[in-house]
């Protein structure tokens, strides 16, 4: 199976320097590969990058369809097409055993999105009487006000907040850089956090520019933004399953029902096409008739 761990550290150097991915992006991708590699290994099946056929891909593919949703699978095949296509590009191979794999039917799921009210029931439902208090209310307030990705807002620096000019700059996926609006609401929280709560902190070396710190003055894991959202959401019975991207999703939805237009918010979110974007358009009903009513001529 070595042969396989050659392949796969190829791709992944390809996946870095000529697809400008993020590391987490080139994990996603890796973990799919690794999950046929693990099936060949369980079945004694050796066949290589360069030799595995059609028949053992689709093997594969039929054992992940008994074990996960519609929506993994497409993850998954669409994982190691890219891998297979790579291979053909970089002349390892001559075709691709993905060619007449069909992706699943998925339907397009909607994100979760929180109503205004919820937000702020999960802001008031952290206690400032804590330092992670006030660092806590700053991070939610960002990721609604700014609609950050989690990574974003972990990777936030100190030298990238222009109060002044009223925006933060923010590096995004492939390390291409946005400047996205703040209001005076969040900056306020930030300025809280940074000037009366964060000077309390002992920074570690090489996080002295990181905005968010944790306890022991480092940067904040992706996993603990995660834990802070669920404490808060069990805190006040919400009866959803939320993630930090649930504030991104509702920072893009409530600005399109009050009337933002799809391509500045695809600016503001750093979406690189605007069918991305699109996901948000799934208002209801009664907002839909109200747009019509409210700019159609003949209504």
């Amino acid at each position: 199976m070595n042969n396989w761990k050659t392949y796969i550290k190829d791709y992944q150097h390809y996946l870095k320097l000529e697809r400008g991915l993020s590391q987490n992006t080139i994990e996603n991708y890796t973990f799919d590969i690794e999950k046929l590699v693990l099936f060949l290994s369980e079945n004694s099946i050796s066949e290589s990058p360069l030799t595995i056929s059609e028949e053992t891909v689709q093997q594969f593919i039929y054992k992940i369809a008994s074990e996960v949703n519609a929506r993994s699978q497409s993850r998954i095949i669409s994982g190691l097409k890219s891998f297979f296509s790579y291979l053909v590009f970089e002349d390892y191979r001559t075709d691709t055993p993905m060619e007449l794999i069909e992706v699943p039917k998925t339907g397009r799921k909607l994100p979760d999105t929180l109503s205004v009210q919820e937000i702020d029931a999960l802001i008031q439902a952290i206690d400032l009487s804590t330092l992670e208090g006030e660092r806590n209310r700053a991070i939610l307030e960002t990721l609604y006000s700014c609609g950050l990705r989690v990574s974003e807002l972990v990777n936030l620096k100190i030298s990238d907040l222009f109060f002044e000019e009223g925006f933060l700059k923010i590096t995004g996926k492939g390390n291409k850089q946005r400047f996205v609006p703040i209001g005076s609401i969040t900056e306020k929280y930030i300025s809280i956090y940074k000037n009366q709560i964060r000077n309390q902190i002992k920074v570690q070396k090489g996080h002295e520019d990181t905005l968010f710190l944790n306890r022991r003055g480092k940067q904040l894991t992706r996993a603990m933004i995660f834990t802070i959202i669920k404490d808060l959401a069990s805190k006040i019975n919400l009866n959803k399953i939320i993630s930090p991207h649930t504030f991104r999703h509702s920072f893009a939805t409530h600005l399109l029902e009050n009337g933002a237009d799809l391509r500045s918010i695809q600016l503001m979110l750093g979406h690189e096409s605007i069918t991305t974007t699109e996901v948000y358009m799934h208002l209801d009903r009664k907002f839909l008739k109200e747009v019509l009513q409210n700019y159609h001529p003949r209504k």
